[in-house]
């Protein structure tokens, strides 16, 4: 008898948006994409009612998932801009080299929610020189329990299996640590920026040691209001008419409509960058040392446009991610760039 070892297949990673919800399945040895899938939600998810946002998401992942060939029906899910409140602070080192208790303490007075009512987590990012004393760099981490007791419940009634919640951070990181292996590679540090539809999010890391996070109030749907107010048209005819003309390759869009979107959206391109901009200035200013040495762009807004308007206007070098390259696929996913939280979700460890 031939005995089978190890899991046919890996849990599901669900990365909800603001405007969209992203499903991916990788291989039990996590080398294949087996499903994906990738659904709009309805209005009615934005809504804001707490209840009614979650019902909806419910019904938009239960038809996402039954049109769909998905395994099993384990799950993990990420927190992302909606649910968490970040920051990095500075704490004085503790003799036993135990920070939790001041933790707590600092986000008792920085979380806009009652403490009681919030799961407060932090990773360690690195000694630091403050006036005349050293001090720990700790990005506190802190979700409403509300909030993420209604994000399981749409998730249950959806048919499936929460093993493990997660946040959007860390799963950025752990897809392109999966990339970037190399000794040299572990020494560089690097900016992941992930553009989304309502928010970017940045990521410094040197190797796989998070240094900064932040969120930054940039994203598609800004980028969708300039456009409507430059051309003057609906919002949602402007976020048709970007992502149409946007899509297409670089030889086979209308000049026209490219220049007019380009001028449209420039004020917001501008505000992205300086924001840009100002994380590498906190980086440089407080993790003396190594210089960034990439910046990744990834997420559903990126593009090699965003990528040349931020490389020629603005002396950010950066380079366009490809969150899916260490995996095979038979599946069409679309542009790769939007997939890099749910495949660091579909590849963390679970029980």
């Amino acid at each position: 008898m031939i005995r089978l070892t190890g899991k046919r297949c890996g849990p599901i990673g669900v990365d909800v948006g603001s405007q969209t919800i992203k499903l991916l399945q990788l291989s039990g040895d996590r080398t294949r994409i087996e499903e994906a899938v990738r659904w709009e939600l309805p209005e009615e998810a934005r809504d804001e009612d707490p209840q009614k946002r979650a019902e909806a998401l419910g019904d938009a992942l239960r038809q996402a998932i039954s049109c769909r060939d998905f395994r099993g029906r384990d799950a993990v899910l990420s927190l992302g801009s909606r649910e968490l409140f970040v920051q990095n602070i500075r704490v004085p080192k503790s003799p036993d080299g135990d920070l939790s208790a001041v933790v707590a303490q600092e986000a008792a007075a920085r979380v806009p929610y009652s403490i009681a009512e919030t799961d407060v987590r932090y990773l360690e990012a690195a000694d630091i020189r403050h006036g005349g004393s050293m001090r720990r760099e700790v990005i506190l981490l802190a979700c409403h329990r509300p909030v993420l007791e209604r994000l399981l419940e749409s998730v249950t009634t959806a048919g499936l299996r929460p093993v493990a919640v997660d946040v959007e951070p860390l799963a950025l990181m752990r897809c392109y640590a999966l990339q970037f292996r190399r000794d040299e590679d572990r020494s560089q540090r690097v900016m992941f920026v992930h553009v989304g539809a309502s928010k970017t999010a940045v990521v410094i890391a040197a190797g796989t040691e998070i240094l900064f996070i932040k969120y930054l109030e940039v994203g598609g749907q800004q980028m969708d209001e300039a456009a409507a107010r430059y051309l003057g048209m609906s919002l949602a005819d402007a976020a048709m008419l970007r992502r149409h003309n946007g899509d297409r390759r670089a030889e086979q869009q209308d000049a026209e409509v490219a220049r007019g979107v380009s001028q449209a959206i420039r004020p917001v391109v501008d505000r992205l960058a300086n924001e840009l901009s100002n994380c590498i200035r906190y980086h440089s200013v407080t993790f003396r040392g190594a210089p960034l040495s990439r910046t990744l762009l990834g997420g559903i807004e990126a593009s090699e446009y965003l990528v040349r308007q931020l490389v020629e206007r603005h002396d950010i070098e950066c380079e366009l991610a490809q969150p899916l390259r260490s995996f095979k696929s038979d599946i069409e996913v679309g542009r790769d760039v939007q997939w890099d939280v749910a495949a660091g979700l579909a590849l963390r460890e679970v029980n």
